[in-house]
């Protein structure tokens, strides 16, 4: 059983909100986040990636990095100002991005859960990444972005969650990349009615954010050995997140370039990919269906799918395209083995479209692009009841939660 609970959350107040609030701080780089940041004091990036404002050369995981995001949390705290609910609420996080609308229940959810399965993974973390979010996480005392969780939706908590729509909202503003927050803060009966009904829930799920997770149950060690006095019900016991129901997700393909082909030629690339897969020209440079994908080499698009040669695999991920694609191309024809730490491959998120793959291979910044259709929901969750870890780069997760909007200290 989930345990969910209302929180006291650290806010902007509604007139700043739109200046404050930014993106998850792993999906840029320090260029691209002191970029976004400039000019804006109140951006959340001068707390998530407070290296922003450090000496050029500075290590970005040196305790100074970590102290000056602190500061930049306490200075915010007065300048934008953001305020402490008085009283503990879940909150109603709704995103519209074109089409795709999805709301979210914005609450902390319970380390021990996380620990214990109950909160279901399906990637792996790295360790350098993980220190990296505790001890941001220990020095601010404070989980400054949520994680993104799943699961499937009841009618009775999607009731509750319209209901609390009709309300005004504490925010609703449309971010520079054409996203509309939109958040509520939920009623304490109706908190307490809907906590209730998610304990009922057997299993969460990871969609994205699994280092802040793991980071929150490495901070919750450490919390609670400095704490003598450790009962478990202490704020650090809890992480934030937003829960989604798994019918409103869309989930983007994560699509692939490779750099270097090593002199072979045309015919033997089109031979070698032959031994797999049929080829024909593609009326789209987007796959219409799973086991299908696209490749753009030589100004042209082509379309590939399973020959006999390719058998179904033993377990749920050996199934996945992103794996049907490496274990029998990309491997085999380009030498590419643990996609994490390979030079010769990138990954390119849904997002950016077809037309960035075509423009990275014409300006010979990779040779060979190839586009996936997405992996499903329904895929993460069966591979995460079966105890299984996605293959990497499997999944990109639009439109994506801000930070600094909902903050959980401890």
């Amino acid at each position: 059983m989930a345990v969910i609970r209302p929180f006291r959350a650290v806010r902007p107040a509604p007139e700043v909100a739109h200046l404050v609030a930014s993106v998850p701080y792993d999906v840029l780089n320090k260029d691209e986040a002191a970029d976004l940041a400039k000019g804006n004091p109140l951006s959340f990036l001068r707390v998530t990636r407070s290296e922003i404002e450090c000496k050029n050369k500075v290590d970005v995981y040196s305790s100074s990095v970590y102290e000056k995001a602190k500061e930049n949390f306490e200075r915010l705290k007065n300048e934008a100002p953001l305020i402490q609910e008085k009283e503990p609420h879940l909150y109603v996080y709704q995103l519209i991005m074109g089409s795709q609308t999805q709301t979210g229940i914005a609450a902390t959810f319970s380390v021990d859960d996380y620990n214990n399965d109950v909160i279901k993974k399906h990637e792996k973390t790295r360790k350098l990444k993980e220190d990296d979010r505790t001890n941001h996480i220990i020095t601010t005392n404070a989980q400054t972005g949520p994680v993104f969780l799943t699961y499937h939706g009841t009618d009775v908590v999607n009731q509750i969650v319209e209901e609390t729509k009709k309300d005004k909202p504490l925010y609703d503003f449309t971010s520079a990349d054409g996203i509309r927050h939109s958040v509520w803060a939920m009623s304490i009966d109706n908190s307490s009615k809907v906590a209730s009904l998610i304990a009922k829930v057997p299993y969460l799920y990871i969609a994205d954010g699994h280092h802040r997770a793991a980071s929150a149950s490495r901070a919750q060690k450490e919390k609670s050995k400095m704490n003598p006095a450790h009962t478990g019900k202490e704020e650090y016991n809890f992480f934030l997140a937003v829960l989604f129901p798994a019918e409103q997700l869309a989930i983007l393909p994560y699509n692939r370039i490779v750099l270097d082909l090593n002199d072979i030629t045309k015919d033997e690339l089109f031979n070698k990919i032959q031994e797999n897969f049929r080829i024909v020209k593609a009326d789209s440079p987007s796959p219409a269906q799973p086991k299908t994908f696209c490749f753009y080499y030589d100004n042209e698009w082509y379309e590939i799918t399973p020959n006999e040669n390719v058998k179904p695999g033993e377990t749920q991920g050996d199934n996945l395209d992103v794996s049907i694609l490496h274990n029998y191309l990309l491997h085999p024809m380009f030498g590419i083995g643990d996609p994490r730490t390979d030079n010769n491959i990138d990954f390119i998120g849904g997002i950016r479209g077809t037309a960035e793959l075509e423009k990275l291979v014409n300006e010979g910044k990779a040779q060979i692009a190839f586009s996936l259709y997405p992996v499903s929901i329904e895929d993460l969750i069966k591979i995460s009841d079966a105890g299984e870890i996605m293959p990497p780069k499997s999944t990109w997760f639009e439109p994506k939660l801000r930070d600094g909007l909902l903050i959980h200290t401890i």
